[in-house]
This record gives structure tokens, sequence and C-alpha cells, in this order.
């Protein structure tokens, strides 16, 4: 649409395009307002529906097979997703300051998760993220505390202010985990769970949808359709390392092309896991900074009091003194792209 166009004309055209059997979604952006038409469109032209009013600018068809993600749908503007946590709305997209996530692999115990929330919060994180439910390759591995961590995740929002990221593995957990989370996450091995991605887009927290270990980007995009489709607008995409032939100098390999490959595929907002993207600690500093460089719009980093004695992914988290070492070293290159956070300045 126009620059301006008057709010009841684009009542009326979703009206009228409901009338033609298609499902119109009013996207509102800084400047303009899109209408994305959903639904059987092969048989129609742009001249047939720029038709309908002096009020549209331009009609796009989208070619790719993911519509809603697609950043055509949008007509080239970014996405934004914005998170409620008790110290305040957080945005996540590429014209936001980078949003900072960190915590344990798993919830071990509330002394634990209350003083790494705390920890990390003084350094300059937004969100903590913690597993109750922990999807792992043996049966035998700790598998997180369940239900009751996410009693111990609500006591650390408590505590220390932070929106709360943690992992969703069942549809049956749905409701639960969003009464604590912030954000759901759908992890690597879920991402073509179909029954869970419609289930979480179909509520109305946020949702991160990690990369499968093996996935292409367009079935990860394809596997972000699935939540959008069911109505959840909100949808975060968080790189987390692919399988590859070779595995001999970390757990998985870190993809950073994803960087500018999504922002010309998607207006969905990314995020970088350098901590499961390469399995060690001592990689995770040069893989966070290179993220900044090019262009992420969020990080994730696991932060654990003694790493040592971690239950899960020990070897790739850092303490909380290290932790505090690299965020000022990030705000560094952060501050040179012009995306860090004003009100994290003074810890560099």
């Amino acid at each position: 649409m126009k620059v301006g166009s008057p709010q009841t004309e684009i009542d009326r055209l979703c009206q009228e395009f409901e009338a033609w059997g298609l499902s119109p979604e009013a996207i509102i952006g800084k400047h303009k307002v899109v209408i994305g038409l959903v639904g059987e469109t092969a048989s129609l032209n742009e001249e047939q529906i720029e038709e309908n009013s002096e009020w549209i600018e331009q009609v796009l068809r989208v070619e790719r097979p993911y519509k809603r993600a697609s950043r055509e749908f949008r007509h080239g503007e970014a996405g934004e997703v914005w998170v409620s946590t008790p110290d305040g709305d957080v945005p996540f997209g590429e014209s936001h300051p980078i949003v900072v996530v960190a915590g344990p692999c798993s919830v071990e115990n509330e002394a634990m998760i209350i003083e790494t929330a705390q920890r990390v919060k003084a350094a300059g994180a937004k969100f903590l993220r913690g597993g109750a439910y922990k999807p792992r390759t043996s049966p035998y591995a700790f598998q997180g505390h369940g239900e009751s961590a996410l009693d111990l995740l609500a006591a650390a929002r408590e505590a220390s202010g932070l929106g709360i990221i943690t992992e969703v593995m069942d549809t049956a957990d749905v409701e639960k985990v969003g009464e604590v989370a912030d954000v759901l996450q759908v992890g690597a091995r879920n991402m073509h769970n179909f029954a869970l991605l419609k289930k979480v887009g179909a509520q109305p927290k946020p949702v991160l949808l990690k990369r499968g270990m093996s996935a292409t980007i367009d079935e990860w995009l394809m596997a972000a359709e699935y939540v959008l489709a069911a109505g959840n607008p909100n949808v975060i995409l968080c790189e987390r390392g692919i399988r590859t032939f070779d595995r001999s100098h970390a757990r998985n390999t870190l993809d950073l092309a994803v960087l500018p490959v999504l922002r010309s595929l998607t207006h969905l907002p990314i995020m970088i896991d350098p901590s499961h993207g390469t399995g060690r600690w001592e990689f995770v500093p040069a893989m966070a900074k290179a993220a900044i460089a090019g262009g992420t719009d969020s990080l994730m980093i696991e932060v654990h009091p003694n790493p040592a004695k971690a239950l899960s992914d020990g070897p790739q988290s850092l303490n909380p003194e290290r932790f505090d070492g690299l965020m000022q070293e990030l705000a560094v290159i952060g501050n040179a792209v012009n995306r860090w956070p004003k009100s994290a300045m003074a810890i560099a």
C-alpha cells in the first residue's frame, strides 16, 4: 500500500479479498502497510488486484514455497519480534541492538540457576536460557528435571528480571512451558516435528526455531512457515551448527554464511549459537565476534558457574568470569557496527 493509506481503505480491501476466498494479512511496517494474500492466487494477475484501489502501490507475487517467511512477503522490509520481559519489552531484528541470551544447557538446581541468571544479567544479557526438558542422543544421559525445573526458571526470572527462553519437546507440554517461558524454543532435533510446530504456532508466545543438524536453509524456512501459517508471526531463527564430514576440531560446523543468505531470503530475525556451533568454549569467543561482524541480531551463549561439573554440555560452556570478559570484547565490535545496546556500552 502507498504511504499514508487510510485504515478504512485497508479494511475495505481485506474484506473484498476475503470475499474472493483469500486470507488477507495486514502487516504493519515502519513506513508502509503490506497486505499478504494467502490462498489460491494462481489464477489472479497483478492488474486484477491493482484495479481495486488507487492506494495500492505495487503487487508482488511471492514465488518461494515459504510464503509468510519470505522477505518478499513484506516487500523487502525487515521484520522484528518484540518479547515482553520483567525489565520491559526487548526487540529482535536487524534494525535493533544485538540481544544476548546466556545461561546453562540444563537447569540443575535453584542456587545454580539464580546465580547464573544474576551474573549474566550483570554482564549485559537480556535473556536466560536453560533447559528443563533436554533431548539427548543417549537415553542414559541427563534429560533435565522436567516440570520442576520450570519452577526454578520462574524463580530465576523473578530474581534477575531476565526473560526466559527454554525448550519445549512435546505438544503436551506447550501450555505449561508457555506459562514460564517468554520465548518457546523448538530445538534442532524437533525442527521437523510438524505437530509441535503447529502447536507452538497456535499459541501467542514468540518461538525460537533452531536449525536441524542436517537441514538445508529451505527446509529450515519451511519449518518456520509451519509456525507462521498456524497464526504466530513471531519467529526467531537460530543457527546452532550443522553436521558435516569434518568432526575433528569441533562438535558441529557453525554455518555463519546463513547470515547474508537468510537476510536475502527472509524477514525473520536471526540468532547465532556459537556454543553448540563449536562444542568447545575456547572457540566460542571468535565465532561470537564473527557473528556480530556478519550481521547477527542475537547471540546465544552457554554459561555455567562450574563447567567442569555441569550435568550437560560443560565443555562448551563459559564460566561467568570468561563471559564477563567476552561481553567486553563483543561490545567493541558491536559498537563498531552500531548494533550494541547503549545500556551495555559502559561494560566495555
